[in-house]
C-alpha cells in the first residue's frame, strides 16, 4: 500500500513538472491569486499568451495571460439569455434569420464585450457588441457550397 502511494505521489508530481515547463511559473502564480477557487485547471501556450481553462462555480472559463503574468482577458461561454436584454432584442430584431453557433462574454481591461458566430443560409457572421445596446459586424464569410 506505501509503495502504491508513493508511485502515484511521483506519478502526478512528475506530470505537474511536465505541465509547468510549458507555462512560466510566474503565470501560474498570476493565475492562482486571481482565481483562488478554481478547480480543473489544464493550460495551452502560445507564442505571446497562456491560456488556462478552469471550472469556477461550475462554470468553464477561460483567462488568458501575457507571457509576463499579466491577466488580459477572462471569457466564457454563455447562452442567449444571458446577453443584456438589450443585446437580445437588436439581436433578434436585426439578426432574426440567422442563428446562434457560439456565444461569449470577454471580460478585459474593465470592461464586458460579447460575440456571437450567426450562421444564415449564405453567410456566418461574428457579431461584437458595441456598448450594451447594439453589434457590429467583427467578420463576415461567405459560407462554402
Amino acid at each position: 500500500m506505501l509503495v502504491w502511494a508513493l508511485m502515484l505521489t511521483v506519478g502526478i508530481s512528475s506530470s505537474f513538472a511536465k505541465f509547468t515547463e510549458t507555462v512560466s511559473q510566474q503565470v501560474i502564480n498570476a493565475f492562482k491569486k486571481d482565481f483562488t477557487s478554481a478547480q480543473d485547471v489544464s493550460w495551452e501556450q502560445g507564442k505571446t499568451f497562456a491560456k488556462a481553462t478552469f471550472k469556477m462555480n461550475d462554470q468553464v472559463m477561460f483567462a488568458f495571460y501575457t507571457n509576463d503574468g499579466e491577466l488580459a482577458a477572462v471569457t466564457r461561454n454563455i447562452v442567449s439569455a444571458q446577453l443584456p436584454i438589450n443585446l437580445q432584442s437588436t439581436l433578434k430584431k436585426n439578426y432574426g434569420q440567422y442563428w446562434i453557433s457560439d456565444l461569449f462574454e470577454m471580460a478585459a481591461n474593465n470592461s464586458t464585450t460579447y460575440y456571437t458566430t450567426l450562421e444564415g443560409e449564405d453567410y456566418r457572421l461574428i457579431l461584437k457588441s458595441n456598448g450594451s445596446t447594439g453589434w457590429e459586424v467583427f467578420k463576415k464569410e461567405k459560407i462554402k457550397e
